[in-house]
């Protein structure tokens, strides 16, 4: 009887000790599958009632439960959920009752990082309207271009981009788009300032029924993103997929959880860390150029005196996260793949360096995605004889796809059916079935772990931002002395992503103006777009896939001007 108890506590001993090494992520592949499960059901529940539970409602509740809580900090400035809560009631009145903003249409949204953004994005909620949310590097045609797309009725600045503005205001007024400013005066003819006509208003709560045919297919937002080709695409935002997010990140897990969001207008690499310890911040919010910015930021002696315990975020390069564990000290790092427009993503919840998620065999069956087989020098799919894709296995590169269902949607792209289509790929596994196309390359390998590889198409990624090459191809072709402008991405040693790089011939007889393409640029494009190499070239070949090694002299415009040395095409 001794012996049977022996063995048994032996094995009981045994059995975690065998399970870690054959199956070392089972606790926390369980542990992430019930909270998926638990997360799952608890949105069923809101967005079944009529009208459903929403973001706007998660923040109410926390109004009510801890109204003199921080929301925001930001610099010295604090503003509780209440103050939050009041503003927002004030800026739906104005937008309903003085600008005439009627349910579900939209008013873009034109501001740097700074606390308005959120009690105006809650001031629309409130009155069923939509937020487009403007980036506000773009200009020009750029800008007029993401106003029409999501059929903007308003548009809401400040006077610090006044001159941006008064050069598309003409064109507004025509189209009918309303103009305002933010802030107590304007300094433009025909811009009226609002600020003091919410200031004045009242601070009671809406009435409910301004809200009261909200469905969970309603669109709270528009953020734009570019995608393989062309100008800036309006990825509408449901409040259905918003409930989905918020559980994970950003403003929307602040206000689902009652914590409070610190925000600065411009990241700093030098403040950062003393802002964090000032703060007193345990969970911070990261993309790859980020990361990589605190760690080549000179050493201090407190670098690991901090109270941050969680990061979450994407584009990590395996080498940063080393160097930012090994530097700061050990944190969760919680690196996740998604697309804004994207109906599904993945997170990786073990920590494993360099993967962007995990998926197990009980995941699978509920994320209905595949990794098949892509040719980049054709730029699509690898089919069979029957006309399907083909998954890889695991240790391959492939494009990743997802099935669009009605439990994983894709909504597309506002205004635009032509470049949702091309998102979209038929007779994936079999005929009929469609599936989004991520546009991305990942491999899974065999523990279950992904890994992003690279992007398809012609774009590149630069300041965590997606530059679509076609487009500074067109806006470089513009200039008087450019007969032919081929657009890619370089490796730069010490950044992330790639930076731009323009091949250009010149018409015949003219000669290259750095200067004047600088300045095209800066009127034309965001700042992150903008290439910042230049080669001149007698010919140019365009293909899929181009790496070059290159030298080059700064010009006194702080473009580069490229000798032809060392080049070298071909396909990857």
């Amino acid at each position: 009887m001794l012996d049977l108890y022996t063995i048994a506590l032996g094995l009981l001993i045994l059995l975690p000790l065998l399970g870690n090494i054959f199956f070392p992520y089972l606790w926390l592949d369980l542990v992430y599958f019930c909270t998926i499960v638990k997360s799952g059901y608890k949105l069923l529940q809101c967005l079944r009632r009529t009208p459903p539970v929403t973001l706007l409602d998660a923040f109410l509740e926390k109004v009510k439960k801890h109204p003199e809580k921080p929301l925001i900090l930001f610099g010295d400035e604090v503003y509780t959920y209440q103050d939050i809560d009041k503003r927002s009631n004030q800026v739906a009145r104005v937008l309903q009752g003085h600008v005439g903003l009627k349910e579900y249409q939209t008013m873009a949204v034109f501001l740097k990082n700074v606390p308005a953004y959120l009690w105006v994005w809650m001031g629309l909620e409130k009155i069923s309207c939509t937020m487009a949310c403007i980036n506000y590097n773009i200009r020009s045609k750029s800008l007029l271009h993401v106003l029409s797309s999501c059929d903007a009725k308003v548009l809401l600045t400040t006077p610090d981009f006044r001159e941006v503005i008064e050069d598309v205001l003409p064109i507004l007024k025509n189209e009918g788009v309303q103009v305002f400013y933010l802030s107590d005066a304007s300094p433009t003819p025909g811009v009226e300032a609002l600020l003091g006509r919410m200031k004045s208003s009242s601070t009671d709560p809406m009435p409910v029924s301004s809200r009261a045919n909200i469905t969970p297919n309603s669109i709270s937002l528009y953020i734009f993103t570019s995608g393989t080709t062309g100008l800036p695409k309006a990825a509408p935002i449901t409040q259905r997929k918003l409930l989905i997010a918020a559980g994970m990140f950003g403003v929307g897990g602040c206000l689902e959880v009652g914590a409070t969001l610190v925000l600065r207008s411009k990241f700093s690499a030098s403040q950062f860390w003393d802002d964090c310890r000032r703060y007193h911040v345990t969970v911070i919010q990261y993309v790859g150029e980020m990361m990589r910015y605190l760690c080549n930021s000179p050493k201090r002696d407190n670098d690991r005196d901090h109270s941050v315990q969680r990061a979450i975020g994407n584009g990590m390069r395996t080498e940063v996260w080393k160097e930012f564990l090994r530097r700061f000290g050990f944190l969760q790092i919680y690196e996740f793949y998604g697309a804004t427009e994207g109906n599904f993503g993945f997170i990786n919840y073990t920590g494993k360096v360099g993967a962007v998620g995990r998926i197990h065999f009980l995941q699978k069956k509920m994320t209905m995605f595949e990794i098949v087989k892509y040719d980049v020098d054709q730029d699509e799919p690898v089919r069979n004889e029957k006309g399907h894709c083909i998954p890889v296995a695991a240790g391959e590169t492939g494009l990743l796809v997802c099935k669009i269902t009605e439990v994983a949607p894709f909504s597309g792209y506002a205004g635009d059916r032509k470049k949702t289509e091309k998102k979209i790929l038929r007779d994936v596994l079999r005929k009929g079935d469609s599936f989004f196309n991520s546009g991305d390359l990942l491999m899974q390998d065999h523990e279950g772990f992904i890994y992003f590889q690279d992007r398809v198409g012609d774009t590149f990624r630069w300041k965590g931002e997606n530059v679509a090459t076609t487009e500074v191809e067109r806006t470089l072709a513009a200039l008087d002395f450019i007969e032919e402008v081929n657009v890619y991405g370089v490796p730069v040693p010490g950044h992330e992503g790639k930076t731009g790089m323009a091949a250009v011939r010149l018409k015949d007889g003219l000669s290259f103006d750095g200067k004047k393409l600088y300045a095209h640029a800066k009127d034309y494009m965001p700042n992150y777009a903008i290439p910042r190499f230049v080669r001149l070239r007698v010919s140019i070949r365009k293909t899929s896939r181009i790496t070059q090694k290159f030298e080059g002299d700064h010009t006194a415009d702080g473009m580069i001007k490229l000798r032809n040395t060392e080049t070298r095409v071909c396909r990857t």
